[in-house]
């Protein structure tokens, strides 16, 4: 029987069960081999304090933190590896770089189809172009992506997420629920991920692994927003020099980087509520004008 590796992470559980959901029709064909990444000292959730905010410049940055020892068998030659992996500041998740860069990472990826999962509020272009660094650094092969986001407006999402990340509470109950959708990526798009990993199990049955992704993105399986990649592209220059300026004040939980934390929490807020509306109109305006660079853009990024 064939063999496939399962490495996911998840502080809310949305990527874990997204990964079930893709792997479980592949269970007739491989042995499944589930590795939950367990940082040494635990990421909280919910969100506590200035918690959240302590995480951004190590993710921006892509330093590791330590691991709890993998369990998969580094015997096995895996025939397939699914990673799924959540977005943090629109970078990998810390745990999922560290897993990444580590040693027995870059060992198992070797030589491997892998196929990148992620379940997301909107914008994770620039933490897969970095996934995508990291497997072609170690010799594997991308061989198909699969994006769930939260069909949401980007501000109706944001404050929906907020609120599950500090109070763990996905869905709102008397007048908050009624004004606002549950937060993260739908239950029934969930469950609808098994189709997917259906088609994985058919092509890699008849060796068209090749052709996985245009199927894929014929399923729906990848939406890029031409609009939030022009945003998130100038966001991530941003964080890039956010993030060194607030390394300057010490490393994680230092309480030397709080002021600066604080003043990154105030900036973020007001370009997501001030700025961002005005900069997607005038990035949709640009989009009419010359409809061939969105163009450009979703097909760049639905490729692997």
């Amino acid at each position: 029987m064939k063999h496939c590796l399962i490495i996911h992470y998840s502080q809310s559980g949305q990527a874990s069960e997204i990964a079930k959901a893709v792997a479980s029709p592949l269970s007739d064909d491989f042995q499944l081999h589930f590795e939950e990444l367990r940082p040494k000292a635990p990421f909280p959730f919910p969100w506590a304090g200035m918690s959240f905010f302590q995480a951004f410049p190590e993710s921006v940055r892509e330093i590791p933190c330590e691991l709890e020892p993998f369990r998969f068998d580094p015997a096995i030659r895996y025939d397939l590896i699914i990673l799924a992996y959540p977005v943090w500041y629109l970078s990998p998740a810390i745990p999922v770089t560290s897993f990444l860069v580590s040693d027995q990472g870059k060992k198992v990826l070797a030589g491997t189809p892998v196929v990148t999962v992620l379940g997301v509020r909107n914008m994770w272009i620039m933490a897969q172009e970095r996934v995508k660094a990291h497997i072609h650094a170690a010799g594997g092969k991308l061989v198909g992506n699969i994006m769930l986001e939260d069909p949401h407006s980007n501000l109706v999402s944001v404050i929906t997420i907020v609120r599950w990340m500090i109070t763990a509470k996905k869905h709102g109950n008397g007048l908050y629920g009624q004004l606002f959708p549950p937060a993260g990526v739908p239950d029934e798009l969930i469950k609808g991920s098994r189709a997917y990993g259906e088609t994985i199990r058919d092509l890699y049955k008849t060796g068209g692994l090749q052709h996985l992704q245009q199927k894929l993105v014929s399923q729906g399986a990848v939406r890029v927003h031409p609009v939030l990649f022009q945003i998130e592209k100038r966001a991530k220059v941003m964080f890039g020099f956010l993030s060194r300026w607030i390394l300057k004040k010490g490393g994680y939980n230092s309480p030397a980087r709080v002021g600066r934390l604080k003043a990154f929490k105030y900036y973020l807020f007001t370009v997501i509520y001030l700025v961002s509306p005005f900069a997607s109109l005038v990035f949709k305006v640009s989009f009419i004008i010359r409809p061939h660079k969105a163009k450009e853009i979703i097909r760049q990024f639905t490729s692997v």
